[in-house]
């Protein structure tokens, strides 16, 4: 196993415990992270603040998780579902009922020096939105 699988798979393995605190260990100070649909947030500061917004509107885990790395340990990439309950309404999206969802997703990261400097996380915002408003 790279040192950069580890690194995604730490990673991942620290959002499934609900440990902000630990992801950000494994982020570069100036980590970019790109959220799907949203605007880049630059910073450890920004992705604190980020991750207590989702903790209070979603509460999520994510199984079947499948990361890949490049040879060289700088790109890679991860596949997984998120299953969620959605506990608090989220600005411009439907009303929060407590309800549950299921949705494939991937993020994508760039690392430099054993730390993750880029985060993309896509999924479909569509396929969300019809799940929590049935």
């Amino acid at each position: 196993m790279t040192d950069t699988h580890a690194l995604i798979t730490r990673y991942y393995a620290s959002f499934n415990s609900g440990d902000t605190e630990a992801m950000i260990a494994c982020l570069a100070p100036d980590v970019a992270h790109h959220v799907n649909e949203g605007q880049v947030r630059t910073g450890t500061e920004a992705f604190r603040a980020f991750c207590a917004h989702m903790s209070r509107c979603y509460d999520e885990h994510l199984t079947d998780i499948v990361v890949m790395a490049s040879q060289d340990g700088t790109r890679a990439a991860a596949e997984f579902t998120v299953n969620g309950t959605y506990l608090q309404t989220d600005a411009g999206l439907p009303e929060a009922r407590g309800q549950t969802y299921r949705l494939p997703a991937g993020g994508f990261f760039s690392v430099a020096d054993g730390r993750i400097t880029r985060i993309v996380t896509y999924y479909n915002l569509a396929d969300w939105v019809a799940q929590v408003s049935a």
